[in-house]
Order: structure tokens, then sequence, then C-alpha cells
């Protein structure tokens, strides 16, 4: 037996895998590379050498009013280690700025004054002004023109009254945009409830483009890349984190090339060529981004893309706050197969786009092939059922149900980290 440990809420759970059976364990490059250093260095060290050649200190001179856009409660941002950094050299720049943190939650629930301790530490949050960003607000949003796609580009006026618009983030790669960080920050972060659905849309989805790593063609991205660009971002400060969540390097400076450069740098690192397997474990890669089925799918996509029709994919994801959205869940619970439920909701017109179709969408794409256990003693296995996911408590379980499903000489791959990674499958 050889026994592999996958990422599980804030630890990890232990799965034992017959040797014959084992394809391999495929992890992202990144957890090799010797840690740089502390963290809020190598972003103080970014700083001090932004691409694009003008510093922030620099821009912060010629603004009264700052707009820093910050990640939310969802994402593994380490912000305690970037924000500092951040307005420092800000305030170094024009020590009378007004500065405003403006928390990206994009479709997300309001972040939480805890959860901003925890993100920024008690320090920031008590002495920084800092907003949290409602895409259902119509009325604190500003109108900026048409996206590429056709959709109506609305952001949070924040940002659009600021002389200045910055933004913090971590490069990832994304089962839908390519790669996060970067223009994300602005849609869907600061954008509104309508602009977020119609990027969302069903088409761009259903688009082979639209996938782990992929920009070029991506329409998703090509909308998120014009909405930046009309929010006048101006600077941001990246950051590639490992499974341990510690800065592995960092990117400041001018806004698109800036995040080209980190998702080279990240492309290098995450690509895998995992065989086609009969049974593929994963996780979300722990806290806090497997709170929930609804962000769990992301995990799931990586094991998607080498798992065969047919096959088993296994989930390592606490989700103790349950599904993550109603209307997700609805969809999955209500569906007549999840086959129907995707081309359903890949013809969906873009200015019809439900609340997390998209989600559901995607979920409703990898059930229509294959079965997904969801494995954790928190998991509501009832909720799960209901969707369409099975639910088994433990880890050992979890190897019993799958190998009853594809038979006792399934080959097992396992990606410890599936949100890490970009994954290629390939024949054996």
């Amino acid at each position: 037996m050889v026994l592999v440990k996958v990422l599980h809420g804030r630890g990890e759970l232990e799965f034992s895998i017959p040797r014959r059976n084992l394809v391999g364990v495929f992890a992202s490059s990144i957890n090799r590379i010797a840690v740089p250093g502390d963290g809020e260095a190598v972003v103080r060290s970014a700083l001090a050498s932004p691409i694009g050649g003008v510093g922030l200190s620099e821009l912060a001179a010629k603004a009264r009013k700052i707009v820093l856009i910050a990640s939310d409660h969802t994402r593994p941002v380490p912000s305690k280690q970037i924000v500092p950094a951040m307005l420092e050299e800000i305030r170094r720049g024009n020590p009378e700025a007004e500065i405003t943190i403006l928390i990206a939650t994009g479709m997300h629930r309001g972040t939480t004054r805890g959860e901003l301790i925890e993100k920024f530490g008690e320090e920031i949050v008590s002495r920084e002004k800092i907003v949290v960003h409602d895409a259902r607000d119509e009325g604190s949003m500003a109108y900026l023109g048409i996206l590429p796609s056709g959709g109506e580009l609305w952001i949070n006026k924040l940002a659009v009254e600021a002389d200045l618009l910055v933004s913090e983030g971590f490069i990832e790669p994304h089962f839908f945009a390519g790669f996060s960080g970067g223009r994300k920050s602005v849609l869907p972060g600061i954008a509104g409830y309508r602009t977020v659905l119609a990027n969302h849309c069903g088409e761009f989805i259903r688009s082979a483009s639209s996938r782990t790593g992929v920009l070029e063609g991506n329409p998703i991205h090509k909308d998120m890349v014009w909405a930046a660009g009309a929010a006048k971002l101006a600077f941001v400060v990246n950051v590639v984190i490992n499974s341990s969540k510690r800065v592995m390097g960092a990117f400041a400076g001018e806004p698109f090339e800036t995040h080209a450069r980190g998702c080279e740098y990240l492309k290098k690192l995450c690509r895998v060529q995992v065989p086609i397997s009969d049974i593929v474990i994963t996780s979300n890669g722990g806290y806090p981004l497997d709170q929930n089925v609804y962000q769990a799918v992301k995990g799931m996509t990586a094991a998607e893309a080498c798992v065969r029709d047919g096959g088993v994919i296994v989930m390592s994801a606490e989700c103790e706050q349950g599904h993550g959205g109603e209307s997700f869940f609805k969809l999955l619970s209500e569906c007549k197969s999840h086959q129907e439920l995707y081309r359903r909701l890949g013809a969906v017109p873009q200015a019809e786009t439900e609340a997390d179709q998209w989600e559901a969408q995607i979920l409703a794409r990898i059930l229509s092939r294959n079965r997904v256990i969801m494995v954790g003693p928190k998991c509501d296995g009832g909720m799960l059922e209901a969707m369409g996911l099975m639910h088994v408590a433990t880890a050992e379980e979890a190897m019993r149900t799958a190998f009853s499903l594809v038979g006792e000489d399934g080959r097992v791959a396992v990606l410890p980290d599936g949100v890490s990674l970009i994954v290629e499958g390939v024949s054996r």
C-alpha cells in the first residue's frame, strides 16, 4: 500500500492505495521550490522594481482618492503580507491620501468583520476605511460601457470616483477564466450583479477556450481585460503561493503586463501530464477554498481533465458551509438529468443568465460523464445526494466505494491540490 496525503480543510486526509493500482501522484513543482523567505519581503522587493517602471508611490503622489481592491474571505490571498506594504508605499508617495480598501466579493456573500480581521489583522481593520462590495446594490454602481461580449459594465462607484485604482491578489489556475488575479479584481471582483451574469453566461462557459490555464481566445478573459481597462486599474500586486499558502513569487506594476508575467511563471510550474485514469483523487486546496460544494467544483475540473468517461472522481473537501448557493443547489437537485441540465444551461441567452448557473453548468458537465464521491465527515450527505453527488465520511470508505464502481483493477491518479494544477490528460 502507498499512503498519500490530500489537502482537506485546515489539515489533510490520508488515502491508502494499492501500489499496483497507483498511476502516480501529481503536484505542482512550485511545492518543490525552496521558499524564498518572508512573504512580505518578497512583496516589498517586487514593489521596489515595478513592471512597467512606474512605482506605486509615484502614482499615489498625483492622487487624492485612492481605492485598493482586496480579495475577500473565499480566497487564500496572504493579504497580511501584501496590503501593509502597499499602504506604506502609497503613503510614502502621498501621506495625505484618502485610502479606501474595497473588498472584492464578486457574487459572494459579504465578508464579516471577523473574517476581515483574520485576513488583514486587527490593526488594519481598526485603522483603515474598509468597504465590502455588494454586487446586488445597484445604487452603489456606475455604468462604464458595453463589454466585448455585449453585456453592460457596471462597477462599484468608489472605484470609478477614485483618482487611483490599485489591487492586490494572487494568481492561480482558474477553471474558466484561465488564471485568477490581475483583471479579475475588477470583473467579477467589484462588478455589478448583471455584469457578472453576462460575463459568466452559458455560451462562454461552454467554450473550449474557457478552461484552466487558457487565456488565448478565452471570451471570459477578454471581457475581464476590457473591464479592468475601462475602470482604469493602474497598478497591481499579485503573488503566487504554494500549497502551504507561502508566497513563492510576487509581481507588481502595470496591471496587464504584470499579470501576464505572473501567469507565465505559474504555467511553467503548474502544467502536468496525467495518464487517463479510472479513479482520480483530488482536493480544492483545503481551507478556505473547500468550505462548500460551489467552490469545490474548481478542484473537480482538474480531475475531470484526466479521468476516463464513466470513471470516478474522489473529492476531498470539508464543505462545512454546505452547498454554497441556493440557486446552485436547486439547479442540480431539481434537474431531470445532468446531461439535460448541461445542455439547457449552455443554451440560456446571455441576458437571461441566472445566478450561479455557471457553477451548476460545469458540475453538470462533470456529472454527465463521471461519478463524484465527496469525502469528509462534515459534509451533509443528504444535501450532496440530492445534487447527484455521493458522500462518504472517510478516505477508506471512499476507496472501497470507488473500486466497487470501476473494478478492483482500477487505475488511480492522485492530485493532492487540484486547484494548483493545469492538467493535461494523456493516453497510457
